[in-house]
């Protein structure tokens, strides 16, 4: 089983309670972030620590929720080495994982409902990287944080 990272704003606060229980129910490992409550809370310091475990090797995966999913998978996205993508539906979420090796889930709790966000999560930790072609335009992307 893997080392996941969680962390969600207000917004996402229910459905990232829901997914610890059940990621650890699944034998996971899950490192929570925050937030801890409903109340209205800044999200960019919660998905930079997801972002951080994921890089710094503390976790193998990361979860960043909200409302829409947006503004966390760009504060995530600020993290050095961190592929956060915003899946809101399964397509994305294989091919998030198939061709662009992405190390963080985005998702809006106000997008999903729990039963799509189960299957989006658990199509996001099973779907492998596929490598080939996609491998070369991963270190292009890796290449392109060096300029920054």
């Amino acid at each position: 089983m893997s080392r996941i990272s969680i962390g969600a704003d207000h917004a996402g606060y229910e459905l990232k309670a829901h997914l610890i229980t059940l990621l650890t129910a699944q034998g996971h490992e899950v490192v929570d972030q925050g937030t801890h409550s409903t109340e209205s809370v800044d999200y960019p310091p919660i998905c930079a620590a997801v972002g951080r475990d994921v890089r710094d090797g503390r976790a193998e995966l990361g979860i960043v929720l909200g409302g829409s999913g947006q503004g966390e998978q760009l504060a995530a996205n600020k993290v050095r080495g961190v592929r956060a993508a915003l899946c809101n539906d399964l397509y994305t979420a294989k091919m998030a994982r198939l061709h662009n090796d992405a190390n963080v889930l985005s998702m809006g709790a106000r997008v999903v409902g729990l039963g799509l966000a189960e299957e989006i999560l658990a199509t996001f930790i099973s779907t492998p990287f596929e490598g080939g072609r996609h491998a070369r335009r991963v270190e292009q992307l890796a290449e392109l944080e060096k300029d920054f």
